[in-house]
């Protein structure tokens, strides 16, 4: 019974957002127990503390994107539009397009960046991070940068990641682009 309901959700989850769950509902019918653990796992991937939702998005895009190259980014994407992220922003997300997103949202963009790149550029920025937000904050960042990386390697790992994708933000198509200036440090 508690697996037919679960499959409720993930069937809803597919609908909501047009997204492939195939992989949670392999884990779901295979091993219960890892499935639960999975459910937890959400609860610290939404963690949000006192950080606006666009800056969030912001580190969750740029790091679905060092890893995914379409579903996993797109779903993101939707998930942001949802929150009421602004296309234009979202767009300038997935393009790295500093200049058209607020400081603090280009902050955590570039910082998401260097983090992943492992570029000790940012050690500043962590600091101006925790200007802004505190040591909470930066923890929700954190949050959402290292769990937006597991999606993609659950999917990859059983075999259900394929083909890249283009991005859709609203009317426009995408090729999310890594930052090459982030990997030089």
């Amino acid at each position: 019974m508690i697996r037919y309901l679960l499959n409720k959700m993930l069937m809803a989850m597919h609908r909501r957002y047009d997204y492939d769950v195939r992989y949670l509902q392999e884990i779901l019918q295979t091993d219960l127990p890892a499935f639960l653990k999975y459910l937890g796992f959400q609860m610290m991937a939404a963690h949000s503390a006192n950080v606006p939702a666009e800056p969030l998005f912001a580190a969750r895009v740029r790091a679905i994107i060092w890893d995914d190259c379409g579903p996993c980014t797109q779903l993101v994407v939707n998930m942001a539009l949802e929150a009421r992220v602004s296309p234009d922003r979202v767009r300038a997300m997935v393009e790295m397009d500093l200049d058209n997103l607020p400081e603090s949202t280009a902050l955590v963009a570039r910082f998401t960046e260097l983090v992943l790149a492992h570029n000790p550029e940012a050690d500043e920025l962590r600091e101006q991070i925790c200007a802004l937000w505190g040591s909470k904050g930066l923890i929700a960042i954190a949050y959402s940068i290292s769990s937006s990386r597991v999606y993609p390697a659950l999917k990859y790992t059983l075999g259900y990641g394929h083909a890249c994708s283009r991005v859709q933000v609203n009317d426009q198509t995408l090729a999310p682009t890594r930052s090459a200036e982030a990997q030089h440090g």
